[in-house]
């Protein structure tokens, strides 16, 4: 089991599809060349990995790697969502189609949907970009795409004003949740 790692008052928070077998051995996410791919990531807009936490839609890995089926996602959902609710990020960034399609509530794919953001549940901005391991198959074009996307993540964060100690402070007293935010992410 794959819970989650990093701050728990971070302002970025990063969500993938389902541990792998280098995950599931070491119980974090994102380890392994994916994992190094994200930290070098991470770097180039000056942020740690600890500064972040990181999570994924399914908590345990699918057997033989296989994708994640709709009753996985739906009975892992509601650990996501509050992980979600206890972080209160400030921005959320998705690593491939399953985290994005989730969280984002449509059909289209991560190719239509990277480098833009999406005013999303609780306040927070949603960012897509492709998984790791798609750039780590596809090459320079791809990882050039996810550099635009993580200086997305970069330029949101430096326009958003950082109150000391906001995200730590109760949830429910300094953010309101409306209805069609909810429904966002039910």
């Amino acid at each position: 089991m794959v819970f989650g790692v990093g701050h728990r008052s971070a302002r970025l928070m990063i969500v993938g599809e389902a541990p792998g077998k280098n995950e599931d051995l070491q119980g974090e996410p994102f380890v392994g060349p994916a994992g190094l791919l994200l930290d070098e990531l991470l770097a180039g807009i000056d942020i740690a990995r600890p500064e972040v936490y990181i999570a994924n839609v399914l908590k345990c890995r699918p057997p033989a790697n296989r994708d994640p089926k709709p009753d996985e996602i739906e009975t892992c959902k509601p650990y996501l969502q509050e992980q979600i609710r206890m972080i209160r990020p400030e921005v959320v960034m998705t690593l491939g189609n399953f985290a994005t399609k989730l969280l984002l509530r449509t059909d289209t794919g991560i190719t239509r949907l990277r480098g833009q953001r999406y005013d999303w549940w609780l306040g927070a901005t949603l960012i897509p970009t492709f998984h790791p391991a798609a750039a780590l198959r596809g090459g320079e074009r791809v990882k050039d795409q996810m550099r635009e996307d993580f200086a997305l993540v970069r330029a949101v964060l430096d326009s958003t004003p950082t109150a000391e100690g906001q995200n730590s402070s109760d949830p429910e007293s300094d953010r309101e949740v409306s209805g069609s935010q909810m429904e966002l992410f039910p």
